[in-house]
């Protein structure tokens, strides 16, 4: 498939088995990440790999720091986040560094770590393989961002579970170019 398809046509696929990307796929699709555009070269950006029974200890932090949140929260609640890291083989948490400077602001290091992230997953595709990028309440609890080390400076932008489509994708419908593009000043696009 060339490029352009690849990324016209790239899905998110919710469940994800085996294989995930083996050592050198990874190091491929990291390499493309770290190209993501990066004003001052920053580098605001932070991935941990998670897999293996590591994945289990993901969803015990998740649920306990859920629980210190919020006590009432539901058995059901709870079993979902404890099994929410084994719908794929490989949970990567990507994470931004924001830094103070004079030139790049918040904002601009936030969208570099979703550019990285975007990137992730362009070449998880290209190698053949499926992700999904989630977040949910978790990802912001400051509990759970202690448990996994983050640093003051750091914030979570989203969990990417990557592995192989267990499911054929479903079929995206096409976008009206002109809700979304105009000329400027205004004009039909």
């Amino acid at each position: 498939m060339d490029t352009l398809t690849l990324i016209q046509q790239r899905n998110s696929v919710p469940l994800l088995k085996d294989p995930a990307p083996n050592y050198e796929e990874r190091i491929e699709i990291f390499k493309a990440a770290l190209r993501a555009p990066d004003h001052a070269r920053l580098r605001p950006w932070r991935f941990q790999i998670v897999e293996g029974d590591a994945r289990e200890e993901l969803g015990k932090k998740m649920a306990s720091a859920a629980q210190k949140s919020d006590p009432n929260l539901s058995q059901t609640q709870i079993e979902k986040l404890l099994k929410s890291p084994l719908r794929a083989p490989l949970v990567i948490i990507a994470s931004v560094k924001l830094n103070e400077h004079p030139k790049v602001p918040e904002a601009e290091q936030l969208l570099s770590a979703g550019a990285a992230v975007t990137q992730l997953q362009l070449a998880s595709e290209a190698l053949g393989y499926s992700s999904i990028w989630r977040t949910g309440s978790i990802v912001y609890d400051k509990y759970f961002m202690d448990s996994i080390g983050l640093l003051d400076n750091e914030k979570i932008i989203g969990m990417i579970y990557l592995g192989t489509a267990s499911t054929e994708k479903k079929k995206l419908p096409e976008h009206n170019i002109e809700e979304y593009f105009e000329n400027w000043p205004k004009g039909a696009f």
